[in-house]
């Protein structure tokens, strides 16, 4: 079906006041970030919980609470108290699909090492973070670069994907959306990162549900055809180009049905309430 700019505003708005709510978190990873009031351990587990997002749900929330539960009630203090050397031995015989133990006491030193020298995740962030940059890309880059322990020596980490090789980076920008947007479902940990320059988490339903609305007309769910659908996403919100993404993602994850016609449901429910 073609969509109009007014049916697709419509369809999202709609979407937006049916899903936005905390109470369709679960099941998804970002429940383990609300279990802790701590921000510095709110931002190491919501990257740790983002790295795991992929696959099945109920392996991705086994997983990172298997994680997470080796490091005790604070992330931050674990870190903190525990020997490089340690790390490997204390995530022993993990696996979640490909990811290796070897990836994911990688991830963690890797994020020991920013804390080390930064001080928190976000300070690290910001130190990559222009006035002049149109989006948190590039920070994302040097943020990575930071994170990846074999950087130099060319080791790839699945967990760590790399932006300017053209990855769409869903996880590491789903990881961004919950530090930087504030409201009844993203926490909000970060306070100094625009949420205009975040880029949409772009995954395969995304990228079907935007191709649906005519948000792209790209072939492959990759890094440019994340910044063509914020773009398109910024029009319609200059200043929170995500604020759609957990209400978008809530249609897949719910199996609530043939999507034109919920599309074409939800506009009529926009229309009946005055919104076009």
């Amino acid at each position: 079906m073609t969509v109009s700019d007014t049916l697709r505003r419509a369809f999202l708005r709609e979407t937006f006041e049916r899903f936005h709510h905390p109470e369709y978190i679960s099941p998804d990873p970002l429940e383990f970030v609300y279990l802790y009031e701590d921000p510095l351990d709110r931002e190491i587990v919501g990257l740790i919980a983002s790295a795991l997002a992929y696959g099945r749900v109920a392996q991705v929330l086994k997983s990172v609470g298997g994680v997470l539960g080796k490091m005790g009630p604070s992330p931050r203090a674990f870190l903190e108290d525990t020997q490089e050397v340690d790390l490997r031995e204390r995530f022993r015989g993990f696996r979640h699909r490909f990811t290796t133990e070897w990836e994911l006491a990688d991830l963690i030193r890797g994020i020991q090492g920013v804390l080390r020298r930064h001080g928190s995740l976000q300070a690290c962030f910001l130190s990559g973070l222009r006035p002049g940059d149109d989006t948190v890309g590039p920070a994302l880059c040097a943020f990575v670069r930071e994170l990846n322990v074999h950087e130099n020596s060319g080791g790839y980490n699945s967990l760590i994907p790399v932006p300017d090789k053209n990855s769409a980076c869903k996880r590491l920008h789903l990881f961004l959306r919950w530090m930087v947007r504030s409201d009844a479902v993203d926490p909000g940990v970060w306070r100094d990162v625009p949420p205009e320059k975040l880029i949409v988490p772009l995954d395969t339903h995304m990228f079907r549900t935007c191709r649906s609305l005519g948000m792209t007309t790209r072939s492959q769910a990759d890094g440019k055809t994340a910044l063509e659908i914020t773009s398109a996403f910024r029009k319609i919100e200059p200043g929170d180009p995500v604020k759609y993404d957990f209400s978008l993602t809530r249609i897949g994850i719910r199996r609530e049905g043939d999507l034109s016609r919920l599309i074409e449901s939800c506009a009529r429910t926009s229309v009946m309430r005055g919104w076009t």
